[in-house]
């Protein structure tokens, strides 16, 4: 990166002083809220997950766990965390418009990986057969609960 000169004025499409402190105090508020929420978003991901995997039927899991992402999703549009990129610099937006390898990406490629060695019959396929294996059981069990006991 190179730094500008004493010299060197700024060209002509940065933002003035009053924009960058305010979008740096806006940041930090954002930065707050944001961890505020992944915060409280560990916990109740692991808890809406269990709670579709219980309420699963024929191998279907519950909505309880989707529901809370398009929760997550629309809270994390509402922060808007990096919404002062507006006030950059055309040369920083063009800089932004290159696509970076996200960690959704990185994970489809992991998961890619995983299905082809299942479908191979690799290890995957022994792991993912009990995996079912144990869910089928626990869900069984979880049915039998919930059933209405007959008295003679």
């Amino acid at each position: 990166m190179k730094l500008m000169s004493t010299d060197e004025t700024p060209p002509d499409d940065t933002a003035d002083r009053w924009t960058l402190l305010r979008d740096a105090g806006v940041l930090q508020i954002k930065l707050v809220v944001d961890g505020l929420r992944d915060l409280l978003l560990v916990p109740a991901s692991l808890i809406a997950a269990a709670v579709s995997l219980l309420n699963s039927r024929d191998g279907r899991a519950g909505p309880q766990f989707y529901e809370l992402l398009s929760l997550g999703r629309r809270s994390e549009r509402a922060i808007n965390l990096f919404g002062a990129c507006d006030n950059a610099p055309e040369s920083v937006k063009r800089k932004e418009a290159v696509r970076d390898l996200s960690l959704d990406d990185l994970v489809r490629r992991v998961e890619t990986f995983v299905v082809d060695e299942y479908r191979q019959g690799g290890v995957t396929a022994q792991a993912k057969d009990r995996i079912d294996k144990a869910l089928d059981t626990l869900q069984e069990t979880l049915n039998e609960r919930r059933a209405p006991r007959k008295t003679p």
